[in-house]
């Protein structure tokens, strides 16, 4: 896949629908081989190819060293899981299954409100649907259930220590994330998945005409 005509839109466009629960890689492999890039163009390549391809690990990376940062503040745990959570819910994939498992688990107690927590059914027109079908949770759209936990992640971590301590530790999650996918060297798995995934895409665009 040439990862220099990607843009920054398809790339996030490509992990919002990417499915979740793909789990991480092996330590070994994450840890295995880095060069410096040669050029820019190939400094963004990678960097795309990486980001995708180890998209797990940076994910749970990041959520660690938060987490380790702020270990005696159980708070600040809390408002960690809150801020993973609301960027999981950027995951169509992930949302889908978060919705799917607690309209299941409503559904034993209270099938009439699970019937309400289904999302509104979009109108057909010549067997396809008139606009693409957006993602809700819970009967309500995603963006509800993102800003919430987004606001909920805030107070808890103004509660629990002070702002620029959570930046710095973001910062800092966000910064070895760049470094890694900058001198990490794509190895042949992450190329083929990487075409795997080019394919779907593609075989989606045309099956959406």
């Amino acid at each position: 896949m040439d990862w220099s005509s990607v843009t920054a839109e398809d790339l996030v466009d490509a992990l919002r629908e990417v499915d979740w629960s793909t789990p991480p890689r092996p330590v070994s492999e994450f840890f295995s081989r880095f060069t410096a890039p040669r050029s820019y163009s190939k400094w963004t390549s990678r960097l795309k190819c990486n980001l995708y391809y180890y998209r797990t690990n940076y994910f749970i990376l990041v959520m660690f060293i938060l987490g380790m940062g702020f270990l005696r503040k159980p708070v600040a745990i809390l408002a960690s899981l809150a801020t993973g959570l609301s960027i999981a819910f950027l995951n169509d994939s992930f949302a889908v299954t978060f919705n799917e498992k607690v309209t299941r688990t409503v559904r034993q107690f209270s099938p009439h409100l699970a019937a309400k927590m289904r999302p509104p059914i979009m109108p057909v027109i010549r067997g396809r649907p008139s606009k693409r079908r957006s993602i809700h949770i819970c009967g309500r759209p995603r963006w509800v259930f993102v800003l919430l936990f987004s606001a909920v992640s805030c107070m808890l971590w103004l509660t629990s220590c002070s702002f620029l301590t959570v930046l710095w530790a973001l910062l800092i999650g966000l910064l070895v994330t760049l470094l890694h996918a900058s001198f990490r060297t794509p190895n042949l798995k992450a190329r083929l998945n990487t075409f795997r995934e080019e394919f779907r895409a593609v075989w989606r665009n045309y099956s959406e005409l």
